[in-house]
C-alpha cells in the first residue's frame, strides 16, 4: 500500500485505468529536509511527458520513502504536477534495492545496480517498469539504475550536442554543479572537489551538495 493525494492506493492504483507503469524511484527519505538535487533535476522533466505517456497508454508515478505530508511539501515548494506516492512502512524500496535494508546499513554495501557495492545513501535512484494483463495480474518487466537513467534526463541530451558537452570531467563528483531548480541565483558557485553528500534531516537545514556555497 502507498499513501498519496488520493489516499491509500495499491500498485494496481498506480496504474491509473492503464496498461503499463513507469515508477521512478526518487531519492527522498524519511525526515530529510528536501529531495534529493540529482532526482530533482530528473523530475523536472517529468510534467511535459505524462500526457503524452497517458495517451500511449502508460502511467508515470514517482515513489518515494519519506512520509507523504513530506513529499506533498516538497512537491508544492518545486511547483510539480506528476503523480507522487509515499512507500513509507512498507518494503515496496527494500524490494527494488533503492533504499538500505538495515542489513546492508550494517555492513555498508549496498546490492544496487546489479552488483553489490558502497553507495554513500541510504536511497538510491532507479527506475521500474509493470505491466497488467487484462485479468489483472502484474508483471515487473524492466527495472534501471544509475547511469542507465540518463536517457529520462532532456537536459542532458540537449546539453550532449553542445561543444563542451555535460563539461562534467573535472568534478570530483559529477553532479556537484547541479541545484534544486529554485536555488539558482546570482551567486551560483561550483566547487569542483565537492563530493555528493546525503541530503540533510529537516532539522539540519537545506540539503543539496555544493549548496552551502550559495
Amino acid at each position: 500500500m502507498f499513501d498519496g493525494p488520493r489516499g491509500k492506493e495499491t500498485l494496481a492504483d498506480l496504474f491509473d485505468g492503464r496498461s503499463q507503469l513507469v515508477i521512478y524511484h526518487f531519492m527522498f527519505g524519511p525526515g530529510w529536509a528536501a529531495g534529493c538535487p540529482s532526482c530533482s533535476y530528473l523530475s523536472d522533466h517529468f510534467d511535459g511527458t505524462t500526457i503524452h505517456l497517458a495517451h500511449r497508454d502508460v502511467t508515470l508515478a514517482v515513489v518515494s520513502r519519506a512520509p507523504y505530508a513530506e513529499i506533498d511539501a516538497f512537491k508544492k515548494r518545486m511547483g510539480w504536477k506528476f503523480h507522487w506516492a509515499s512507500s513509507f512502512g512498507t518494503d515496496f524500496n527494500y524490494d527494488y534495492h533503492v533504499s538500505a535494508t538495515p542489513a546492508e546499513r550494517g555492513t555498508g554495501t549496498v546490492d544496487y545496480n546489479y552488483t553489490v557495492m558502497e553507495f554513500p545513501s541510504e536511497e538510491r535512484p532507479g527506475a521500474s517498469v509493470f505491466f497488467k494483463d487484462g485479468d489483472g495480474q502484474i508483471y515487473h518487466t524492466y527495472s534501471t539504475y544509475a547511469r542507465g537513467l540518463d536517457i529520462l534526463v532532456g537536459t542532458y541530451n540537449f546539453l550532449d550536442l553542445v561543444p563542451r558537452g555535460r563539461d562534467e570531467d573535472g568534478l570530483a563528483f559529477s553532479m556537484a554543479w547541479l541545484r534544486h531548480h529554485d536555488k539558482y541565483d546570482g551567486g551560483y558557485f561550483v566547487d569542483p572537489a565537492a563530493q555528493w553528500e546525503e541530503p540533510k534531516a529537516a532539522t539540519e537545514g537545506s540539503c543539496c551538495s555544493g549548496e552551502h556555497h550559495e
